[in-house]
């Protein structure tokens, strides 16, 4: 399960500030934390407001090459077999991810395709009109952790309560 905070609507024009992972299984233990510095000039005060942290402040961040190395190492060590890229809101989510990892490393762990864990909950639901958030334990901060790991929870409650199958080994 991931999330991310970024500064702006889109990645390359504006930068991933933070993003975090959790491994899904009953533990919810291994994390994954990182805080990227700016890849542009360009930024949106209001965007970067959401992620707790100032415009000075994130130029003091690691450079995004080594947290994209670091996170496809945390997932290869974390992964039996392809790992699965699970989020919130996977269309923001994701293109922040999948384009900084083709951007700085050449390749994406994940490879071309992404999960959304609001589809999956208002499929099982069976209607386009139901909202998973109230599934969550932990509160939704904006921290990238805390929302990975209240939607990892989301998430372990649907394969309990619906009978998803979800490989956790």
């Amino acid at each position: 399960m991931v999330d991310i905070e970024s500064d702006g609507p889109i990645p390359f024009k504006y930068s991933m500030i933070s993003f975090g992972a959790v491994l899904v299984d009953e533990k919810l233990d291994k994390t994954f934390f990182g805080k990227l510095k700016p890849i542009s000039d360009a930024f949106i005060l209001d965007a970067l407001k959401v992620s707790g942290f100032s415009r000075e402040e994130t130029f003091s961040f690691e450079e995004p090459k080594i947290v994209m190395q670091n996170f496809a190492n945390w997932i290869t060590e974390n992964s039996n077999g392809k790992p699965i890229f699970i989020s919130d809101n996977n269309g923001f989510d994701w293109m922040f991810i999948c384009f900084y990892f083709h951007y700085f490393l050449g390749n994406n762990p994940f490879g071309h395709s992404s999960q959304n864990l609001g589809s999956i909950y208002k499929g099982l639901e069976k209607t386009m009109f139901k909202n998973f958030k109230y599934l969550r334990n932990t509160k939704h901060t904006h921290h990238p952790i805390d929302d990975a790991k209240g939607n990892a929870e989301a998430l372990l409650k649907l394969k309990n309560e619906f009978s998803l199958k979800i490989d956790l080994s």
